[in-house]
């Protein structure tokens, strides 16, 4: 007897018919996943003035981003009832460097932007740490969310290539025009999802058919982009994931074989288009000048600076000095919150990479080496890791991959 004859059965008996139960554990995961989607929301920066397919206002877009923080720490507390909280030394150095941020900006120039970023840091470190009692999930919860919101990032941004080609390819590298994404940014999104799709399916954890689809949406995405960064940071991440399951598996054997063989291939035959592809247009003195950021770079360590400024920092800024991108995480770090801030910093990344390193052989430590290997070869020219940015999201990603209990209560 079919559903529907079940229900006008029902029906006509006087009973109503019987609605589909959602487990608790259902529920609670959804909300798990909605939180960790609206962190990814929140440092999507909206940028005012970049191409988008539908103007949206500058404040209302900032409005939205923002909330979403908001709308995560009320919605974990909902889910994370009553409250329970892993001890984590990586937690730990997190929410001591949101506390450094807050102390360097009292002295702040721009008091209200540097106590509003560094409140919201504190705030995202918090939203991490009640996210801790799932860390631990066998199913890799948080690691297959994060790529499923990377995939309706990559989709949207698809989707405005296809719809405006002309607007989405803005001064030749693609842009997000559905929501207002950089080239930058939409490179890194395609680059940290070709890693964590190869890595999973080299785990076996990834169907073929879905792994495939994945990659030939991200790499041509990430190739529009022309981020020479998300790339050599993606394939250096990939290379060391795949060395970790070198032994164990065939599939991450089999691909390092090919990859060899292609990229030989490639030097060989296509080497010129690849060279003209990382040049970008520019001539050899900007590509030496890293596109003018050594300029900004020599700027920020000559600048003046007490003795309080050099251990602490000037406070959280936009990540620019003299209205000009900074573009290196550790420079970045140094002028915001100083010597401090920088040894906080390298000590989380060293503590991800030594839990990683020590871990047994199997896909969690695959997928924190290459999240902490992509994060260290782009902190060179981009910046994060001190800040709420997908950066730190992607650390801290790593960091539960690697988080070790006696007893895995509440995993799954």
């Amino acid at each position: 007897m079919n559903t529907a004859l079940t229900e006008r059965l029902a029906t006509r008996i006087g009973r109503r018919p019987t609605r589909r139960v959602i487990a608790p554990e259902v529920r609670r995961r959804r909300r798990v996943q909605l939180v960790w989607a609206l962190l990814v929301l929140n440092v999507m920066t909206f940028f005012p003035g970049a191409p988008i397919l539908v103007p949206i206002p500058g404040i209302i877009g900032k409005l939205i981003a923002q909330a979403s923080l908001v709308a995560a720490l009320v919605l974990v507390l909902s889910v994370n009832r009553p409250v329970r909280l892993r001890p984590s030394v990586y937690i730990f150095l997190l929410i001591t460097l949101a506390s450094e941020a807050l102390l360097a900006s009292i002295r702040a120039e721009f008091l209200f932007g540097a106590l509003f970023r560094a409140g919201r840091l504190f705030t995202f470190a918090l939203v991490l740490w009640l996210l801790t009692p799932w860390w631990t999930r066998r199913d890799l919860l948080l690691v297959r969310t994060h790529l499923i919101v990377l995939w309706f990032i990559l989709g949207s941004v698809a989707l405005g290539l296809m719809v405006a080609p002309g607007t989405a390819m803005f001064q030749d590298r693609l842009n997000g025009i559905i929501w207002p994404i950089p080239p930058t940014q939409v490179g890194h999104y395609a680059a940290v999802a070709t890693g964590l799709t190869a890595v999973l399916w080299f785990s076996g954890l990834l169907k073929r058919s879905v792994a495939a689809v994945s990659v030939l949406v991200s790499v041509p995405v990430l190739l529009l982009t022309h981020t020479r960064t998300a790339l050599i940071a993606m394939l250096a991440g990939v290379l060391i994931a795949g060395l970790s399951l070198f032994t164990a598996r065939t599939r991450a054997r089999r691909f390092l074989a090919i990859g060899v063989v292609v990229f030989t291939v490639g030097a060989l035959t296509v080497g010129s288009v690849v060279a003209t592809w990382l040049a970008r247009g520019q001539d050899s003195e900007e590509v030496t000048e890293l596109t003018g950021r050594r300029a900004v770079w020599e700027s920020i360590l000559a600048a003046p600076r007490s003795t309080f400024e050099t251990f602490f920092g000037f406070g959280l800024s936009n990540k620019s000095f003299n209205g000009l991108p900074i573009d290196s995480n550790w420079l970045g770090t140094y002028y915001d919150v100083g010597l401090v801030g920088v040894a906080i910093t390298i000590m989380l990344v060293l503590f991800v990479l030594t839990a990683a390193w020590f871990r047994p052989q199997g896909p969690q430590r695959a997928l924190a080496l290459f999240l902490v290997a992509y994060c260290v070869v782009a902190s060179f020219t981009e910046s994060g890791l001190s800040e709420a940015s997908p950066y730190l999201l992607e650390l801290t990603l790593a960091a539960s991959l690697v988080y070790n209990v006696t007893t895995r209560e509440g995993a799954r």
